[in-house]
């Protein structure tokens, strides 16, 4: 059974929304997406999402009643899990046709969960105990080490909010357009060593909602999931098998392409979610595109940039575009216009596309392959 993403939207803006509750973000995707692909809530029989409210309160706020449920909720890589857990449904013949919705109130913080860690979590006995505040101090752990052992420069981690930014600059939606240059990122105010704050995801509102079905109930030409896979590796940075490289993106990269029945030559364009600055090295070489210690390089030399060889975060990504927490469901986003030739920034004869989803500081990670045919 092939399955597709029959329907993909985002909320009417991303940004800065303080006039929409968490649950209303949800909703206005939720609503988008089904129109997108032709559909009413009467087509849904699945539902998926994270977080509060979770897919009970969705699916009653929708007036749907679904037949299978899906809450993972494993930070923000939870999206391609759900995509890939809604194939695995459909196939197993448990629903027909699966909703799967993102609001989050990032930045206004309307209807949002308070933010906390208890003291008896393994972050609360292990790690904050020693200072660390989040994820622009514990994403330090990573770069640094991957600094040192590898050669990687100041300079070039600053190339990839370039990169990206040069990509956002050519998108009417990205919350950051304007042109800047490497000194331009390191003049930017220190966070957290080595991350300046245009290394830094951006913190904001916005939602969106996919429909994953199979091929035959889709309405429109839809998008083909080719593959997936899914890993974990530390639920706390400090406990990493390797802090230079993540398990997880690399166990979840095997899985999807060896599904999927693709080299590394058959690929598009490329989604990495970018937290922070190091994040897309580590999905370039985790995934196999380029060797250790070899990614820097590749980003500044403009291989990842309009007219490059390989198309990296082609909306600006969570340093330009938009982050509101939980970024995977924009990357999938991303790559379905990509695919459909509708990208604000479209990049010529994109045909297969890959995305990457980190959850939490590299605990987690999904990949899917997508496009727009059967290979």
């Amino acid at each position: 059974m092939n399955i597709v993403i029959a329907g993909a939207a985002e909320t009417d803006e991303v940004g800065r929304l303080p006039y929409h509750s968490t649950m209303g973000l949800h909703l206005e995707a939720a609503r988008n997406a089904l129109a997108d692909a032709g559909m009413t809530k009467d087509d849904i029989d699945g539902l998926a999402t994270v977080g509060t409210p979770g897919p009970v309160q969705i699916a009653h706020a929708l007036g749907v009643t679904p037949a299978w449920l899906d809450g993972t909720g494993v930070g923000g890589s939870s999206f391609l899990f759900h995509v890939r857990h809604a194939a695995a449904a459909i196939r197993a013949g448990l629903c027909h046709t699966v909703l799967i919705t993102h609001g989050e109130s990032g930045r206004s913080r309307v209807g949002a969960a308070r933010f906390g860690m208890g003291a008896d979590s393994l972050l609360g006995q292990f790690e904050l105990p020693y200072g660390v505040a989040g994820p622009p101090t514990l994403f330090t752990l990573t770069a640094l080490r991957y600094m040192k052992e590898t050669g990687l420069t100041h300079e070039q981690l600053a190339e990839v909010a370039v990169a990206q930014r040069r990509w956002a600059h050519l998108n009417p939606r990205a919350m950051y357009r304007e042109l800047i240059t490497v000194e331009d990122v390191l003049a930017s105010r220190l966070v957290a060593y080595p991350f300046h704050l245009l290394e830094c995801c951006l913190v904001t509102d916005g939602g969106g909602a996919l429909i994953v079905t199979s091929e035959d109930r889709a309405r429109r030409e839809p998008v083909h999931l080719l593959g997936s896979g899914e890993a974990a590796d530390s639920p706390i940075i400090s406990q990493m098998e390797d802090f230079t490289s993540s398990k997880a993106f690399r166990l979840s990269g095997e899985s999807a392409f060896a599904e999927a029945k693709i080299s590394h030559e058959d690929v598009d364009h490329v989604m990495v979610y970018d937290a922070f600055a190091h994040v897309p090295i580590y999905g370039l070489e985790d995934l196999g595109f380029v060797g250790r210690g070899e990614a820097g390089a590749f980003i500044a030399e403009g291989h990842t940039s309009p007219g490059g060889r390989l198309p990296l975060n082609t909306n600006g990504g969570g340093l330009s575009y938009t982050h509101t927490g939980m970024y995977g469901m924009f990357a999938i986003q991303e790559a379905v216009r990509q695919l459909r030739g509708e990208a604000a920034a479209q990049v010529p004869g994109v045909e297969v596309s890959v995305v990457l989803g980190n959850g939490g500081m590299f605990a987690t990670a999904a990949t899917l392959v997508l496009s727009n045919r059967l290979l």
